[in-house]
């Protein structure tokens, strides 16, 4: 099976009450790890490349370990996409580079200037055959070279939804609606809670339209304590918490972005392992378990949070 763009798999996410995983990837372990679970899963899955990912592990590497990817899983759908793209040179990069599905990130420009940015992304890629997910509000904290300040988000605003996929012909769209980027998404002894209103508004404007949402690791504590426990320091790094995600896959959402889980899943299992083989340097051994708990993490994501277990 090729590359596919991200619209069949969206209409059954919608369909089916689930929501197909967005991981961001860079390096190979991450991408194992990730579609070997959804192989053995039998699910879709998005594999999601940033800017900062680009230019860290090359282009061209990152494009051919995904195509790797689908050559080793031919069973199930991968979507390669582009996250927070920042520009319309960027995004036409992407899709020249043979991505199916882009992400134009203008949600920090005023309103007529992000249909704008917007419209042009959609424009070209869809005369390339790609897909393109927009986003309205603005997300807290910081990812890759995504950084917003608390005082700079703000929720999107449902009377917005439907002039602005209008004027864009977007195919999806990403609102906030009380998650955040990064590993540090809200204060230790507060009590999460997404804006179910607002998911629920938009969908009623928006109907049968696939919503999108960013920054929502739920940043495993068994990981923040392992890192802690091998010379770490992450304290207070608390996420979305999964029942929440459960609840909004079950709804619109067909889309959910999750990154700094895998990380965690891969920097706490490489310090533990450094702490109990001090005398190990071959990176095949400290890498190994940790491809193996990010492919037990995403498999868990699978089955107990996204539901997209044996969709695809």
């Amino acid at each position: 099976m090729a590359l596919v763009t991200s619209t069949e798999m969206f209409k059954k996410a919608y369909d089916g009450g689930y929501a197909v995983g967005a991981f961001n990837v860079n390096n190979m372990e991450i991408v194992q790890g990730i579609t070997e679970a959804c192989r053995e899963e039998k699910a879709p899955v998005i594999l999601q490349v940033s800017k900062g990912a680009r230019a860290y592990a090359n282009r061209t590497y990152l494009v051919k370990m995904v195509e790797a990817a689908v050559i080793e899983c031919p069973e199930i759908p991968i979507v390669l996409h582009l996250d927070h793209g920042d520009s319309f040179e960027t995004c036409k990069s992407c899709i020249d580079d043979g991505f199916t599905s882009v992400m134009i990130d203008a949600s920090s420009k005023p309103f007529a200037e992000n249909i704008e940015i917007t419209k042009q992304v959609v424009e070209y890629a869809h005369d390339h055959g790609v897909v393109v997910e927009a986003e309205l509000g603005a997300l807290a904290g910081v990812e890759d070279d995504v950084n917003v300040s608390a005082e700079n988000s703000h929720y999107t605003r449902p009377e917005e939804v439907e002039e602005f996929v209008a004027k864009t012909g977007c195919d999806s769209l990403a609102i906030a609606i009380g998650t955040s980027h990064g590993a540090y998404k809200f204060k230790p002894g507060t009590n999460p809670q997404l804006r179910f209103d607002i998911l629920e508004e938009v969908s009623k404007k928006l109907p049968g339209f696939p919503i999108v949402l960013h920054g929502s690791s739920s940043v495993p504590q068994n990981y923040v304590e392992m890192i802690n426990a091998h010379g770490g320091k992450m304290p207070g790094a608390i996420g979305v918490p999964e029942e929440q995600l459960r609840e909004a896959a079950k709804l619109a959402v067909c889309k959910i972005n999750i990154d700094s889980d895998l990380r965690l899943a891969m920097t706490g299992t490489i310090r533990q392992y450094f702490d109990e083989h001090p005398d190990h340097f071959d990176p095949r051994q400290y890498l190994k378990p940790a491809r193996a708990n990010i492919k037990e993490l995403v498999r868990h994501k699978l089955v107990d949070v996204l539901g997209c277990a044996g969709k695809a």
